[in-house]
């Protein structure tokens, strides 16, 4: 394969070993923790350095650095310039960034856990000013994966997270029995541990491209402004979807001990699909749009987003309706053991069953804002984002007291739906979809349906046998009837890429 598709692969292959390791890590820590409310006190404790890593790592910087780096390689050749003004400038914000985190973590835990009991409140507090450190790791990581990503250097950046995930299996497994009194803060000091390591692992790679850093803050790159300006309204449009995230988890914390946790366990699952596949596409698109509006490819440009949105709906549609029938027996074959009971099992499996209607929506929305952040139409995203969160707001308080962690879940997928609906809106003249298009589409809810239909009465009639069989049998039914009617139908082709790539 050549091409994006071949990069796509790439990643999602590394990708894939990485939510392997991340399946463990979870099931780790619910052998660990469960659905207890030491859990729900990391998860809160978690969710400000994770909000900023989305905001000013892996998110907006990365969105920002890639197009401005891509467009110094082309015209200019000054990108380890670039790179070096950038990374200086922030190992001067982030210390700043980390103390304040630090600092102000009564207040924002308080705001984000009104519903925790004063204990755990206490205990979420503790948690947070171990865990800040991490938005520092992730911050420099970001730039590292950003300058490999711009060289077509996609494996190792999207394996890198083996180590994090690594890092927190040795917090539950080793680390935590050694705080006898505070178990949980070991799987802190192991997410630490795996975020150093992520960062540590990029460092050779980008050395092997005779990339040199060199401390300068002055004179400011004109790389720096072009990435300011992109980053800005990406820094509003990521900030606006956390708030989708802030809302769940602030009315997850009065639903009682484990509704946080429930919601937790789900989300790594919905996203497993989203993770491996449709970010490695929409990650090997960005440099490519970047390169192609830098050189006013407009076709091109429309070529490899549109096949990026088919590809995408290929691999996700099946995913998600797989997931959706056999939920209970992934949540069970992962995580009921330990202190993760058969209640926990049920009430983690609702949640996902409603996420998994999010996932295409999902997985087409990180295509289609590439596109607007690669030609750089940064302002669209931003109003389709709050779009979507004030679906999501509205249908959190209309689902949540009779469907509790559930509604909330699914409030998260109409939101999805909205945002990806709005951003092909704004897309539709310049992508210019032909039928042959809605032709392929088509094929895929076909082959989707078919895939329904063949897994649901083998299910059914092995209801008595043990639930990791029953699981694996399902799978491997799905996969191979929707495998079958691809070669039969030419769908396989979507992933089949056997053209050069225009942009390389």
């Amino acid at each position: 394969m050549r091409g994006y598709l071949r990069d796509a692969a790439l990643m999602a292959a590394a990708t894939g070993a990485s939510r392997i390791f991340g399946l463990v890590r979870d099931a780790a820590i619910a052998n660990r923790f469960g659905t207890t409310a030491a859990y729900d006190a990391f998860v809160v404790a978690f969710f400000v350095p994770h909000l900023l890593r989305r905001l000013l790592a892996e998110g907006a910087l990365s969105t920002g650095f890639i197009p401005a780096y891509t467009a110094s390689l082309v015209e200019s050749d000054d990108a380890e310039r670039l790179a070096s003004n950038v990374l200086s400038l922030l190992l001067l914000l982030f210390p700043v960034v980390v103390a304040l985190g630090i600092w102000l973590a009564p207040t924002y835990v308080s705001f984000l856990a009104s519903g925790f009991a004063p204990e755990k409140l206490k205990e979420t507090v503790a948690l947070a000013r171990i865990l800040f450190p991490f938005i520092a790791l992730m911050g420099v990581s970001s730039v590292l994966m950003g300058i490999l990503n711009a060289h077509r250097r996609f494996f190792l950046p999207a394996l890198a997270p083996v180590l994090f995930n690594v890092g927190m299996i040795l917090g539950a497994t080793v680390l935590a029995p050694l705080f006898s009194t505070r178990p949980i803060a070991g799987l802190a000091v192991g997410a630490l541990i795996g975020g150093t390591g992520q960062l540590l692992l990029q460092v050779p790679a980008v050395l092997r491209l005779g990339i040199r850093f060199r401390f300068t803050l002055w004179p400011v790159h004109p790389g720096v402004r072009r990435m300011l300006r992109v980053m800005a309204p990406a820094v509003l449009a990521l900030a606006v979807t956390q708030i989708n995230l802030l809302v769940d988890n602030k009315l997850a914390s009065h639903l009682g001990d484990g509704g946080i946790s429930a919601l937790q366990y789900a989300t790594r699952l919905f996203q497993l699909p989203l993770g491996v596949f449709a970010v490695s596409v929409a990650s090997a698109l960005l440099p490519r749009i970047a390169a192609a509006a830098s050189r006013r490819q407009q076709q091109e440009l429309a070529s490899h987003v549109r096949h990026g949105l088919l590809a995408t709906t290929f691999v996700l549609l099946p995913a998600a309706v797989g997931l959706a029938l056999v939920s209970r027996e992934v949540i069970a074959t992962l995580f009921e053991h330990g202190r993760f009971a058969a209640s926990d099992t049920l009430r983690t499996a609702t949640v996902l069953m409603a996420y998994t209607l999010g996932i295409v929506p999902y997985g087409l929305t990180y295509v289609l804002a590439r596109a607007f952040y690669g030609v750089g139409r940064v302002g669209y995203p931003l109003v389709a984002l709050s779009l979507a969160v004030a679906t999501n707001i509205g249908c959190d308080l209309l689902f949540v007291g009779t469907m509790r962690e559930a509604g909330l879940a699914l409030a998260t997928s109409l939101a999805g739906i909205v945002n990806a609906a709005v951003l092909a809106y704004g897309l539709r003249r310049s992508l210019r979809f032909a039928s042959e298009d809605a032709l392929q589409w088509g094929k895929i809810a076909l082959g989707a349906g078919l895939l329904a239909a063949t897994v649901l009465p083998v299910r059914l009639s092995l209801v008595a046998s043990p639930t990791p069989v029953r699981l694996a049998v399902c799978v491997a039914v799905g996969i191979a009837a929707y495998t079958l009617f691809s070669l039969a139908s030419g769908l396989h082709r979507l992933v089949i890429d056997r053209g050069e790539d225009p942009l390389a």
